[in-house]
């Protein structure tokens, strides 16, 4: 299970990008990266209805890096733009669900408090499993109260996300009584309906005091 709420250095990812990436996609991403850099330095009266040049670099980025390396290429956009929360709030809203992704994946990196938990809280509606396996990411493990947090791991048991996936969890659900008893109402509602209990579940159980849920006693 992870443990650690910090994402991956921003350098280490732009090398582990390289290594991947072929000449041509590479050359883009500088540019793009470049084109970023100067976001801070455009005109206070640019049209509110033209797009900077580094926005329409993040919308292409699947087609120019390939959908497999477009997270990470996005995420370096994002870093270098720095955009704002009003920024932030419209990519996430109005892009892709691969777009939204690096938005989220971007946050640790951008948003030091927990001004953008609505896009993560936002995420965690839907049943988009890469979109939730994302919003619980280091961001969540930072700025997530404890209560949400716990809907936050029983989202990714819906959903099928495995737990590996939640930034902090040995941490955050350790001696947790109150995620024991979600867990434990949880595993029994699908026995009782003749399912499965996810092994994450009872992984997550462990952590948080119990090893295995009881099985109801009989009257």
């Amino acid at each position: 299970m992870t443990d650690t709420p910090h994402p991956a250095p921003l350098p280490a990812l732009r090398t582990a990008l390289d290594a991947r990436l072929p000449v041509t996609a590479r050359a883009w991403l500088d540019d793009a990266l470049a084109e970023a850099a100067r976001a801070d330095s455009a005109p206070l009266d640019a049209s509110p209805h033209t797009l900077p040049a580094w926005e329409l670099r993040f919308a292409a980025a699947g087609r120019r890096c390939g959908p497999e390396h477009a997270d990470t290429a996005r995420v370096l956009l994002l870093a270098e733009a720095h955009p704002g929360p009003v920024t932030l709030a419209r990519l996430y809203h109005q892009g892709s669900a691969a777009e939204r992704r690096a938005v989220l994946r971007a946050l640790p990196y951008l948003v030091p408090g927990p001004e953008a938990l609505p896009l993560v809280e936002d995420a965690l509606r839907t049943h988009d499993a890469r979109l939730v396996a994302t919003a619980v990411g280091p961001y969540a493990a930072a700025h997530l109260d404890q209560h949400a947090w716990r809907h936050a791991v029983l989202k990714c048991l819906f959903t099928h996300v495995p737990v590996d996936a939640v930034a902090g969890l040995r941490q955050r659900a350790r001696g947790d009584t109150a995620l024991a008893r979600m867990l434990t109402d949880h595993a029994a509602e699908r026995t009782a309906a003749g399912r499965d209990v996810p092994h994450d579940l009872h992984r997550v159980l462990a952590l948080a005091g119990q090893d295995r849920p009881q099985p109801p006693e009989e009257c």
